[in-house]
């Protein structure tokens, strides 16, 4: 069903949060209208802070973030909310609970809070986080805080959607070696140690910092990322964490660092949004007949698996595979196919990650007839020497 895009916009501006619900829905469910909602809210979005909070399961993300919540609100502000939970690889479903431990704001009007599915993306985001956060920017959030799924050690994508990433501990959750260990001890802007009524928040603080203290060296200047212990269910420590985020926002705007980001984030976004269009047209060999074929091949010794997977499906049938050594090393591949419209296509895939490099249309045979003319009758000289004299 379509929908006025611009009286949503207008309707979300004003603070009615079904309008901002049924705009984050056309993001999630990546509507046909899509592009339409995107461009009526690229002039209204920028004056967000973006606050993301990352952390392993059970170290108090969501009360944590309910009380930023309720010191935003203090302060005067409007926050908006993205509760990221995980999606069950059987079934699909979420239970989408993170909200529970924010009833308290579920009557307040200048809170919004939105539930969202990873639906199987990786990273610790839900794909459609970076359009929600540029919805709730442009309807008139001063605040809009993201709170991933529960991480493990590598879960890091939250550094690059945030303007301050958040990153909480809780004591018993590992010595010095697994906080070493950890990935996303290496994005935090600010550490937060929660709980810290229970025994061993002390120490767990004391690890950190020596952690902190062997990564890489900063200068007088450089932002060095605090450690607050707080205990979120009580409301302890909450305010020094809102002065801490405060304090980095300032850092961030004098060194100019704070648009650096978000020019980062923009890049990394369209990037995104480029190469999911490209693996949408090139599709899946799931459910091709092929992929039998191409397995049989890979045992008995014909095909490496990389050369496999550059032949997935695209429309038309695919008539080569080229790569040199240096190409091979580098997990690059070169797939020419015939679309049905009759045109040629290269199209070369980055092995490594799955993502398409380049997908550009081939001149093969447009230029060209098969006397060997050109389309100006004259004779093609491709192949033949500079001078044009016989050896």
């Amino acid at each position: 069903m379509t929908v006025d895009v611009p009286q949503l916009v207008t309707q979300a501006r004003e603070g009615r949060p079904r309008a901002v619900a049924r705009l984050i829905s056309l993001v999630e469910g990546a509507s046909p209208q899509l592009r339409e909602v995107m461009a009526a809210l690229a002039p209204l979005a920028g004056g967000a802070y973006v606050v993301g909070l990352t952390g392993s399961p059970g170290v108090g993300k969501s009360t944590s973030t309910s009380a930023l919540v309720s010191a935003y609100r203090k302060a005067g502000k409007r926050v908006g909310v993205l509760a990221v939970d995980p999606s069950s690889p059987f079934s699909g479903g979420a239970l989408l609970g993170d909200r529970v431990r924010m009833s308290d704001h579920a009557s307040d009007p200048g809170v919004y809070i939105r539930s969202m599915a990873t639906r199987g993306h990786l990273g610790g985001l839900a794909w459609a986080a970076p359009q929600a956060i540029r919805v709730l920017d442009a309807a008139g959030c001063d605040v809009i805080l993201v709170e991933t799924v529960g991480v493990g050690q590598s879960e890091v994508e939250i550094a690059s959607q945030a303007d301050t990433s958040v990153v909480l501990l809780a004591p018993g959750m590992g010595d010095g070696i697994q906080a070493a260990k950890a990935g996303i001890l290496e994005i935090g802007d600010i550490y937060v140690v929660n709980k810290a009524d229970r025994d061993g928040a002390d120490a767990t603080a004391r690890e950190l910092n020596h952690m902190l203290g062997l990564g890489e060296a900063r200068g007088a200047g450089d932002w060095r990322p605090p450690i607050v212990k707080t205990v979120a269910a009580r409301n302890e420590g909450v305010d020094e964490v809102v002065d801490a985020l405060e304090k980095h926002r300032a850092w961030l705007e004098k060194h100019d660092v704070l648009n650096e980001r978000r020019e980062r984030r923009a890049a990394r976004e369209v990037e995104t949004i480029a190469v999911t269009a490209l693996r949408e047209r090139i599709a899946d060999l799931s459910g091709d007949r092929r992929l039998g074929s191409l397995a049989r091949r890979i045992v008995a010794g014909e095909l490496d698996p990389y050369a496999a997977a550059a032949l997935k499906k695209h429309p038309g049938a695919v008539t080569s595979i080229e790569s040199d050594d240096d190409d091979r090393k580098a997990g690059h591949w070169e797939v020419t196919v015939r679309g049905d419209d009759g045109a040629w296509h290269a199209v070369t895939v980055d092995m490594t990650t799955g993502a398409v490099a380049a997908d550009r249309d081939d001149d093969r045979g447009d230029d060209h007839d098969d006397d060997g003319k050109d389309d100006d009758g004259h004779h093609d000289d491709r192949g033949g020497d500079d001078d044009g004299d016989d050896d």
